[in-house]
Order: C-alpha cells, then sequence, then structure tokens
C-alpha cells in the first residue's frame, strides 16, 4: 500500500494527531502511501495511531509534544530537518477549545493557552518548516477553521477570535509565498462533525446526528490531490 499509493515519497506533518479529524487524516495520507509525522501531547494515543498506520501497511513517526511550550516547536523542526530534506503536506489541525463564555467572562488562563496553541504555534510552525515547505516541488498546507472566525457568535469569541488569528497568519502566509515558492494553501472548516472538540462544546447533541472524522479527512486528501488556487477556502458539509 505504502509504495504504490498516489503520495508515495511525500513527507506530512499532521497536528493534532492523536484522535478525531487529525488521526483519520494522518491514516488516510499513510495510506496513500505518504510518510506521516503524527504530533500531539497524548504519547499513548499517538503511538496507537502510528500502529494502526503500520499494522495498515503504512509509515508514520510520532512526535509528542505540547505546542503551547515555546521550545517544542524549534526541537521538533531541527528533528525533522535533521531527518528529512523536504516537507510536503503541512496539516494544522491542533486546535484549543476554551470555556464557551461571555467576553466578560473569559479565563485568562484558557484564553492564554487557546492563543498559544491556535496562534503562536501556527506562526512558529510556520517559521521553522518554511526552508522544508519551500524545497519541496509542491507543498500544500491544510489548516483547520471554524466558522466562527469569520462569523462571530456570542459565547465563542476566546475560540473564534483565535481562529480569525490563524486564519489571518495562513491567508498572509499564502500571500507571502506566492512568487518563492510553489507552497499553496488551504483553510479548510470541516463542519459538523463527530470529535471530542464538538461533544464538548454541544454536550446535549446526539453524536450519530453529525458526520464522523474520516468524512473530512477523505475531503481533506481529495484535496491535496486536486490543483486549488495559492488561497483556497472551502467548508466540508458531509
Amino acid at each position: 500500500m505504502a509504495d504504490d499509493g498516489k503520495f508515495a515519497g511525500k513527507l506530512a506533518l499532521v497536528t493534532g494527531a492523536s484522535k478525531g479529524i487529525g488521526a483519520a487524516t494522518a491514516r488516510a495520507l499513510a495510506a496513500q502511501g505518504a510518510q506521516v509525522i503524527l504530533v500531539a501531547r497524548d504519547v499513548k494515543a499517538l503511538e496507537a495511531v502510528e500502529d494502526e498506520i503500520h499494522a495498515a501497511g503504512g509509515n508514520a513517526t510520532i512526535a509528542p509534544l505540547d505546542l503551547a511550550e515555546a521550545e517544542s516547536i524549534a526541537r521538533l523542526s531541527a528533528a525533522i530537518a535533521g531527518r528529512w530534506d523536504t516537507l510536503d503536506f503541512l496539516v494544522l489541525n491542533a486546535a484549543y477549545l476554551p470555556h464557551l463564555t461571555p467576553v466578560t467572562q473569559i479565563d485568562g488562563k484558557q484564553f492564554t493557552q487557546a492563543l498559544m496553541t491556535n496562534v503562536v504555534a501556527t506562526q512558529a510552525l510556520l517559521a521553522s518548516l518554511d526552508p522544508m515547505l519551500k524545497r519541496s516541488e509542491s507543498a500544500r498546507i491544510i489548516g483547520l477553521t471554524s466558522s466562527v472566525a469569520a462569523d462571530p457568535r456570542a459565547y465563542w469569541s476566546a475560540y473564534g477570535s483565535t481562529k480569525s488569528a490563524f486564519e489571518n497568519l495562513l491567508s498572509s502566509y499564502a500571500q507571502e509565498t506566492e512568487k518563492l515558492a510553489d507552497i499553496k494553501v488551504a483553510i479548510v472548516d470541516p463542519g459538523a462533525t463527530r470529535t471530542d472538540m464538538r461533544a464538548r462544546a454541544y454536550p446535549g447533541e446526539d453524536p450519530q446526528t453529525v458526520k464522523l472524522p474520516e468524512v473530512v479527512a477523505d475531503r481533506l486528501v481529495t484535496l491535496l490531490l486536486e490543483d486549488f488556487p495559492q488561497l483556497h477556502r472551502e467548508r466540508v458539509e458531509k
């Protein structure tokens, strides 16, 4: 499987790869032959995803770390650059959801965690991995966003504001690299998906009424096979 897939010879990095959309995307990329670097905090969960990929004949390497820690991304990029020359796919899926509260009651600690994970880590990843992305013949970046980034909603301001900044960073990076390398950026809203984050945000919702993470993962892999514009946006409805 890994040797004859459409992504054979490609290197992919997926953040938030221990569960949900990240894990499903990592499995889908590996199924198409990509060597996948799995990034998340939960070592046991990462190892489980890695084992699944290896059992299916794919290739994966785990990189347990907390993206909110200042030095972790520098160590990650150094380790990757020491082993591989180029990075072909970067899937920015990791995100932190603070408690849903009015603006006046946002918890400062949780807001800081969201800013570090959703915004500061994104900039650090783009900065540290930029040389490897530019050396790829056709690098592709996919950032998973939320509808509240562009459409503010009551009680979602702590999360929505970080996702708005997340989108701004990715959009700016796409413009800045347009004439320097073949790097294309897609900002994808996965829509209602059966994830732990969704369950926390909508505790009364029947999970059977929303799509599985694999639906989003399949769309992301298909998107990576398409010749999308320099900056592409879409929402995965179903």
